[in-house]
């Protein structure tokens, strides 16, 4: 994928969240957010991913530029993935039902064709023998994966990921990173926002550091965390990765 933002702005009343925000990438397969928290790194994957519509912004994918109003918005939504810290599954079904249940009802699919589409990846990444169980019987890891595979089923143009681990114990948390280092592997496009600094820089292609709602440092994985011209940005970086 390719993005371009162009003086992204959105405020929420009074306070402006994200400031004139620009940002040009190559062509990448992951695209990583870090930065302070508050710093609009959230915000800023949830107007990526057509949840909310910004004050002022040019922003295309693919030389696709991202539309503002809510049709087209819902459209774009539907070929996109997204997952956020909590898991949002249907507590009274199972795993295999949950990712059963978009593909049926919001992708058109019939039962048949929905159940054979699931049972591939949930061979793949281990969650077969969990797949009749219900979230409540699932370790946190496990359902944050299921969510994962929810949004991959799919075969999104991209998923968007705000912060996966964030809820997760370091077991799970590992459990989680593991899986979404294979969607790189299988070259599956993604924007993700996390604190966990050391897979970030293991995973993504490229990494914008955000703060103040402005891009600080942005470049391949490297050059950000080791080369940054921005002396906010290597402060951060020297207190949380010592």
């Amino acid at each position: 994928m390719r993005l371009t933002i162009k003086d992204l702005t959105q405020t929420f009343g009074t306070t402006r969240v994200l400031d004139k925000l620009s940002i040009e990438t190559g062509m990448v397969n992951s695209l990583v957010l870090v930065g302070p928290s508050g710093g609009g790194k959230s915000t800023l994957l949830r107007i990526l991913a057509g949840l909310d519509i910004p004050t002022r912004a040019t922003v295309t994918f693919d030389e696709t530029v991202l539309q503002r109003d809510e049709a087209n918005l819902r459209l774009y939504r539907r070929t996109i993935g997204t997952v956020f810290q909590s898991y949002n599954l249907f507590p009274h079904l199972s795993a295999r039902e949950n990712l059963i249940l978009p593909l049926v009802h919001v992708h058109g699919f019939s039962r048949d064709d929905a159940i054979a589409r699931v049972e591939e990846p949930l061979r793949r990444f281990q969650l077969h023998e969990h797949a009749d169980k219900r979230p409540a019987e699932l370790s946190g890891g496990q359902n944050q994966r299921i969510a994962i595979l929810r949004a991959m089923v799919v075969r999104p143009k991209r998923l968007f990921l705000d912060e996966p681990t964030s809820a997760l114990d370091p077991e799970m948390t590992a459990e989680v990173l593991d899986m979404i280092e294979g969607l790189k592997d299988s070259g599956t496009d993604f924007v993700l926002v996390t604190h966990a600094m050391n897979f970030a820089r293991r995973v993504a292609d490229e990494v914008a550091f955000i703060g103040d709602g402005k891009v600080l440092s942005h470049g391949p994985s490297k050059t950000v965390f080791e080369n940054s011209k921005n002396s906010r940005v290597t402060s951060f970086f020297e207190q949380v990765l010592r």
